[in-house]
């Protein structure tokens, strides 16, 4: 049981949202723009670095040394994420458990997503339970380092454990290491204060 714990935060994709399908399709429209080879679903790494890093970073990783990634970086700015939206789900048990949570503890996002997550929040009608929404846009070094959930501690003027951040990749784990913030593993097989497979399975920790 956590007495002293003021703030909950999230990551967002594979927590908040089932957002694989919609991740993919993002960066096929990129690759096949620009006339590269065609995503391997199977390729386990490059799942993970899609799935996990900033957009920044993906596209340095599926274009490295390409003289173009300038270019590259434009148009994938170009795209409009809402017409993705349809292919994302909200993960089980999610809006209820933020319905238990909410005056509880402050609610926070911290994602490697940039100008997306308010209006994905909004969409879902999930906007009006997140007091902080820290996006890769915000930060100049995005998780793995630990400069968004310093950034969110500080919105809130807590301490490092007073908060729980809760996450389903080794980014998530390693940025909440760095901040010295208890970590949670949604889903995942990772060093962890806690590890739970659904949100509600959350609440037995307050």
């Amino acid at each position: 049981m956590l007495n002293d714990i003021k703030a909950v935060i999230y990551d967002c994709d594979g927590v908040l949202f089932d957002s694989f399908e919609a991740n993919l399709n993002f960066y096929v429209q990129v690759m096949d723009h620009f006339g590269m080879p065609p995503l391997d679903r199977n390729d386990r790494e490059t799942m993970r670095v899609l799935h996990t890093y900033s957009n920044k970073d993906v596209l340095a990783y599926l274009f490295q040394g390409d003289p173009r990634l300038a270019e590259v970086r434009q148009f994938s700015a170009s795209l409009d994420y809402r017409k993705l939206f349809p292919l994302m789900v909200v993960e089980e048990g999610l809006r209820e458990t933020l319905t238990a949570l909410k005056g509880r503890v402050e609610l926070a996002v911290c994602t490697n997503r940039a100008s997306s997550m308010d209006l994905l929040l909004e969409s879902f009608g999930l906007t009006g339970f997140f007091s902080c929404v820290m996006t890769a846009a915000k930060v100049a070094n995005p998780k793995p380092h630990p400069e968004p959930l310093f950034k969110v501690l500080d919105h809130y003027g807590i301490s490092a454990r007073q908060a729980l951040f809760v996450g389903d990749s080794e980014v998530d784990r390693q940025a909440a290491e760095a901040a010295g913030v208890p970590f949670v593993a949604y889903r995942g097989e990772m060093k962890a204060l806690a590890r739970i497979d659904r949100h509600p399975e959350l609440l037995s920790l307050f």
